[in-house]
């Protein structure tokens, strides 16, 4: 017995241990379908009455960014049970799987991903961000202070995500967070919406610059005609976020994304393809 016991630990430690997860050799986008919304009246996306009336239909994205040096999860959808995200709008469509299940669809867990970011901290783009509480979390500090105000800790939603407060945290305290330090997937302020909203860029090697915009436009048209939301904390800030975001895309020649639209959301890989 003391043999047979002394072999198996004898293979237990030549065993090598299951090699870590290799990341890509570049870097890869991914969008993930989050949820969806059916609002019968899109009234309050434009403060002079421009939607009155008007029946939209919205997709609720989450993205995964895969780099040499680490994940990043950014915006996270609605909450992952549909009885919450009701809570918040009865116009939630059909849950989607949960943001942790599709994310096994690429062999990874939230134990894998190093980052978690979201564009801002409505309960359709912080819904999930709980499960990524062991991630560091990058954001605005006028955006933290929003999203652990005394109003949102009696919010519905705020369980969800109320585990962030003891995150590991990077705070954005300048104009642009450069994540991974080579200038490949870069944070931007973008206030307005929110106090602290933010977009963000990546550059990919084939497909080129991608620029994701948050909750900047929830509609297409929205974005020629500069409609401001009436549910926007500040107007002055949404509008030189638009004229910020504008010289953004046409400087670096992005392919800018409306995260709510449908058209803009299906005309990107679908996943588990990246687009790279």
């Amino acid at each position: 017995m003391l043999r047979l016991l002394a072999s198996v630990a004898l293979i237990l430690t030549a065993t090598p241990a299951l090699a870590a997860k290799a990341p890509p050799k570049t870097v890869e986008l991914y969008a993930i379908n989050c949820g969806v919304f059916n609002l019968p009246n899109a009234d309050g996306f434009a403060d002079d009455g421009s939607y009155k009336g008007q029946a939209v239909k919205m997709v609720v994205p989450c993205y995964l960014i895969r780099h040499p040096k680490g994940d990043l999860i950014w915006d996270t959808g609605l909450p992952a049970t549909q009885s919450a995200a009701q809570a918040q709008a009865e116009s939630a469509g059909p849950a989607a799987r949960p943001l942790v299940d599709q994310l096994k669809d690429l062999d990874l867990t939230p134990a894998d991903i190093e980052y978690v970011s979201i564009s801002h901290s409505h309960f359709d783009h912080i819904g999930q961000a709980g499960q990524f509480a062991g991630s560091t979390w990058i954001v605005d500090p006028d955006e933290k202070a929003y999203a652990f105000s005394d109003a949102a800790r009696k919010s519905p939603n705020f369980a969800a995500y109320a585990s962030l407060e003891k995150s590991k945290t990077i705070l954005i305290e300048q104009p642009t967070y450069d994540v991974f330090g080579d200038k490949s997937v870069v944070i931007y302020q973008a206030p307005g919406h929110t106090p602290g909203h933010t977009v963000l860029l990546i550059r990919l090697k084939q497909a080129g610059p991608v620029l994701l915009t948050g909750d900047l436009w929830h509609i297409a048209a929205s974005r020629p005609n500069k409609r401001v939301p009436r549910f926007n904390t500040n107007k002055a800030d949404t509008l030189k976020s638009y004229e910020m975001v504008e010289k953004l895309a046409a400087d670096t020649k992005a392919r800018v994304v409306l995260e709510h639209v449908p058209e803009d959301f299906d005309a990107m890989p679908k996943f588990p393809q990246p687009m790279r």
